[in-house]
């Protein structure tokens, strides 16, 4: 089976913004960037995406430009929700509240929000309702930290070093089980 994990590209947030669930649109103009997307996708797929406009305008993109089998918004593919912190520039988070979370965001939950480890359990829970049965490519429209979170899973990488999986914007990371 293949699986494409396509990154959202550019966000309008200022750099430095912590967004997670937020509902954030993406940068303008973003046609070329879809383009260059479309160029690695299979010609036909089934697609999943988060239901966050700044995936869903993407998703919708790549509907557009290759034969749809089906498409799927779930709300276990979005970003992680960061609470207390959603649209706070990362420098205004309190050390206190910041610093513990740095060292062990897998474990520590976010206030009002979850830990790493929630999103991995939503982002498993998906996998295995959704995709195990597929015998089609799959493109899932997504966030860093749900693409992150799927390559740890599907590569026995511990969670804790999530960040070795580089993840840029517009991204699409082909991975074959």
């Amino acid at each position: 089976m293949e699986i494409y994990l396509v990154r959202h590209t550019e966000t309008i947030c200022e750099k430095g913004i912590c967004y997670g669930q937020s509902d954030v649109n993406i940068a303008e103009p973003f046609d070329a960037v879809f383009n260059k997307i479309i160029s690695q996708l299979p010609a036909e797929a089934v697609i999943f995406s988060s239901p966050l406009k700044r995936c869903v305008l993407l998703a919708k993109h790549i509907q557009k430009n290759i034969n749809v089998i089906s498409y799927n918004e779930d709300d276990r593919l979005k970003e992680m929700n960061f609470g207390d912190w959603e649209l706070k520039n990362w420098n205004e988070i309190p050390p206190e509240e910041l610093n513990p979370w740095m060292e062990d965001f897998v474990n520590i939950k976010v206030s009002n929000g979850e830990s790493f480890i929630e999103l991995h359990e939503r982002v498993v829970a998906f996998l295995q309702d959704k995709i195990q049965n597929i015998n089609q490519p799959i493109v899932i429209v997504a966030h860093a930290g749900i693409i992150r979170s799927i390559l740890c899973h599907y590569s026995s990488l511990p969670l804790k070093d999530a960040f070795e999986n580089k993840v840029d914007f517009g991204e699409v990371i082909r991975i074959e089980l």
